[in-house]
């Protein structure tokens, strides 16, 4: 039985998209009925599809009944989640070959490491990449050569921005192909202390950079439970790869083995076989409803309450931030990953990983089970794959093997999910509270209010923040400079707290899924570009933040103030950012997607 909270949310989420969702269906079904894609094609455009293949492939791909299998990738050797597929591509076609079929890369995607451009001017493109890529990935697909398509993308921006893309060929058969996490460095205990020493002047920038190198060591996903391993599970959780595959260990047989399975599954279930499965079918209210609630119910990153109602869109679906707190409402945390505990991804995976989440989930009667999936039925989400004699197979996950990481069986972390939606005369907000000890969870406290992390970090080495204060930053929304990440003043606002001050962020700016133990309200909207209440804040206003409550509220009169104002665009001829003021000039605010593209 579904919890009726559940049920309520998902009806209405489909009563309000009703005419999106329709004009989406009827699109993708005249896509559908133009017939496969090669035969649409003239002998010209053919022979400029295959010339660069051998003859063998010539062949196969020029005989309308073998399948031509898109592969979208996100490959590049500097992002160490995405170094793992140079070899994919190859061995995809190879698993292909033996079937009769065909693969070839129908393009690559830009993929850009939040990692490396935190605090740099290249942040200030980083959220826009996501529709960049949407867009690459249409383009890819638009040589209309293709019967299904496999995407191979991980990342913060990446992965989103690729099933966006995607949906606009949802008439094809479409999964996501993960490569996995990296192996376990140093803890992340260590990690955040040396952070904060470095940030307090006690240990100098040769022990940072020895620390950092130690966390991030090797090829495949960083371990903490930031954006992109969200991405994974939320993504699995809607059925969009296979089961129990998203944090399967690299370079393992297992790992493999399941990259192997998805090939061949996918060029199995093209339009003209039995087993059909276009994405269409697969992305639903309910299955978009089954990632909401996986997201919840694991403090996954705040950054999806910006893409799942870009990637709901592009799916015909309005999502609302009312839609997702609401569920947060009902959904308990069940998970505990870093930055929301102290272990990681790997000891997430070794305690049963999403399966054994989707089987607690069902339990509770928190997820539509009638929905179909990319490689089968709701069912084969709560199994667990496993080799046995060199054979792939799936067996029942028996829930969680560590009560730490994941919640026994009647058992949880905290009674609502991760997420909450803030509001009062501020606007809006998303506050990631699962990892906030409930001691933080409200604050009132005079603003100092900054247009920039930099001025922060200054005030702070300058000795100015020595007390209960609520840090706002503003005119970082996505108008102003493509919402960059803040993650420069995580430090120093644990070592505020840690010093005794009640300490909070207010800003129009992101933090994504690595924000920790501050009380931290992002994706404020209206921004302050737009006319938003937070550029009438002043130094020494009385900010309230309520966890508890959902209230976000400055306790001073704002009337007959005149907003502060900010030249932002001077700011962003550098560094290619210049090329992307069309962007800025016509993104949606936060709570709408921070998109262009709708």
């Amino acid at each position: 039985m579904i919890h009726p909270t559940v049920n309520a949310v998902t009806q209405r989420i489909e009563a309000r998209s009703a005419t999106l969702r329709q004009a989406f269906e009827a699109k993708t079904a005249a896509q559908k009925a133009a017939g496969k894609g090669r035969g649409q094609l003239s002998c010209g455009n053919l022979a400029h599809a295959v010339a660069a293949n051998c003859q063998s492939d010539k062949e196969k791909i020029l005989d309308f009944t073998r399948a031509n299998v898109a592969i979208i990738s996100a490959y590049n050797d500097m992002l160490s989640a995405h170094q793992l597929y140079h070899d994919y591509p190859d061995k995809i076609k190879t698993t292909l070959a033996d079937l009769g079929h065909t693969a070839q890369v129908a393009g690559c995607v830009p993929a850009m490491c939040d990692g490396v451009t935190q605090g740099q001017a290249g942040m200030d493109m980083s959220l826009f990449s996501r529709d960049l890529i949407a867009q690459s990935t249409a383009f890819s697909l638009s040589h209309n050569l293709f019967d299904a398509t496999l995407l191979l993308g991980i990342c913060d921006k990446i992965a989103p921005g690729q099933l966006m893309g995607a949906l606009s060929y949802a008439h094809l058969p479409t999964a996501f192909v993960p490569a996995g996490p990296m192996a376990t460095g140093i803890t992340n205990d260590e990690k955040v202390s040396v952070r904060q020493q470095y940030v307090a002047g006690k240990v100098d920038k040769d022990a940072l950079l020895k620390m950092e190198c130690q966390a991030y060591h090797s090829g495949g996903t960083c371990t903490f439970y930031g954006t992109a391993n969200t991405n994974q599970l939320v993504f699995e959780a809607m059925g969009l790869m296979l089961p129990g595959s998203a944090f399967v260990p690299p370079h393992s047989a297992l790992r493999e083995a399941l990259t192997n399975y998805a090939a061949r599954t996918t060029a199995s279930m093209t339009v003209d076989t039995p087993q059909y499965r276009p994405l269409v079918d697969v992305f639903t209210a309910k299955n978009l409803v089954n990632g909401l609630i996986a997201l919840l119910a694991s403090g996954g990153s705040t950054n999806h309450s910006i893409h799942m109602v870009a990637i709901a869109r592009a799916a015909g679906y309005q999502l609302t931030w009312q839609d997702i707190s609401d569920l947060s409402d009902v959904v308990p945390l069940l998970v505990k990953m870093y930055p929301n505990g102290p272990l990681d991804i790997n000891a997430f995976e070794e305690a049963g990983g999403v399966p054994a989440l989707m089987r607690r989930l069902y339990e509770l009667g928190l997820l539509h089970s009638e929905v179909k999936t990319a490689f089968g039925e709701f069912e084969d989400q709560l199994t667990t794959p496993i080799l046995k004699d060199g054979q792939l197979n799936w067996v029942a996950s028996n829930g969680s093997t560590n009560p730490d990481v994941i919640a026994a069986s009647g058992e949880h972390f905290q009674s609502t999910g991760g997420t909450k939606v803030l509001r009062g005369n501020l606007g809006q907000a998303v506050i990631k509270v699962s990892a906030v000890a409930k001691a933080h969870q409200r604050i009132a406290a005079p603003a100092r209010v900054f247009n920039c992390q930099h001025a922060v970090e200054a005030a702070y080495k300058a000795g100015e923040l020595t007390q209960d204060c609520v840090i706002v930053v503003r005119f970082n929304g996505p108008a102003a400079n493509g919402m960059p990440e803040l993650h420069k003043l995580m430090p120093i606002l644990g070592n505020i707290q840690k010093a005794g001050h009640k300490v909070a962020l207010v800003t129009d700016g992101r933090l994504s899924g690595a924000s920790g133990k501050i009380p931290a309200a992002i994706h404020v909207s209206p921004e302050a570009l737009r006319g938003g209440a937070i550029a009438l804040i002043q130094d020494g206003d009385m900010l309230s933040l309520d966890c508890q409550t959902g209230e976000l509220q400055v306790l001073n009169s704002l009337e007959g103030r005149t907003p502060a104002t900010k030249e932002t665009e001077r700011e962003q001829q550098t560094w290619g950012r210049d090329l992307f003021r069309v962007f800025r000039q016509s993104v949606s605010s936060a709570e709408d997607g921070a998109s262009f593209l709708f």
